[in-house]
């Protein structure tokens, strides 16, 4: 307990799912969340999660897709809370398709949000913690997917879009550290997590879900809370050493 006591953190995304494991494991171990989502009842229902658990949190609407949107969230950060010392981009969208299958406005949509919304999370983020946080650094957590590490075909633009995540990051990463802003910046690459978006892809389809069962070595799915586990040590000092780089969790699923 406690291993990021008084620390603020934002988490994008964190009205469900992965989002979600993750605002609750950060608050659980000291620090005040900030739950950021497109979908009010989702994020208010984390944040009286957290708070009934004794945890520190409040909700803020975001469509990571929109600068404008970034530039309010972080403008009230600044106001309520004075400084940001851990950002995770979370935020994201699933999809389906070939090459062949995929239609250009498609294409862009999954790009602009788990792209360009991880790009914007990650300038903002870096802007606010050299404003605010008077040279004690911070850590940016991307999250990525094991879909950027090995090719599948029905995923052209989802793994486009966390390949563009990976390398962004390690660009990210490298700049604040020769800059000295002591700003650490790395990827968490789940495999497939018991979430939303996994029923959103196997569409209730029980011979699907058991292939993507069957594609984990250690024969299961994983769950939100080990993801968070990782983002939880990214996040934290215990990880000082560590940036530009992949943590990834996924049973083994990419090692095959």
């Amino acid at each position: 307990m406690g291993r990021i006591s008084g620390k603020i953190a934002l988490v994008t995304g964190g009205g469900s799912g992965i989002g979600k494991g993750i605002a609750v494991l950060l608050a659980k171990e000291g620090a005040k969340v900030i739950v950021a989502d497109l979908n009010p009842k989702g994020g208010e229902e984390v944040v009286e999660e957290i708070r009934k658990a004794g945890g520190k949190a409040c909700f803020l609407p975001l469509n990571v897709a929109k600068e404008d949107e970034w530039k309010k969230t972080m403008a009230a950060i600044k106001e309520h809370d004075g400084r940001l010392d851990i950002v995770v981009n979370n935020a994201g969208i699933a999809f389906d398709g070939t090459i062949e299958s995929t239609s250009l406005e498609e294409w862009r949509r999954v790009q602009s949000i788990n792209l360009d919304g991880v790009f914007l999370g990650v300038k903002y983020a870096v802007a606010a913690m050299r404003e605010l946080n008077g040279g004690d650094g911070g850590s940016i957590v991307n999250m990525c997917s094991s879909s950027a590490l090995v090719g599948i075909p029905n995923l052209a633009a989802y793994g486009s879009s966390k390949g563009g995540v990976k390398m962004l990051t390690k660009s990210a990463a490298l700049h604040c550290a020769r800059k000295g802003y002591k700003i650490r910046v790395n990827n968490v690459c789940p495999g497939y997590i018991q979430t939303p978006l996994v029923d959103e892809l196997t569409h209730t389809d029980k011979a699907a879900y058991q292939h993507l069962v069957d594609i984990h070595p250690v024969g299961h799915l994983g769950t939100p809370e080990d993801v968070a586990y990782g983002v939880l040590y990214l996040a934290s000092d215990e990880s000082k050493f560590v940036t530009a780089t992949e943590l990834v969790i996924d049973g083994g699923y990419t090692s095959e």
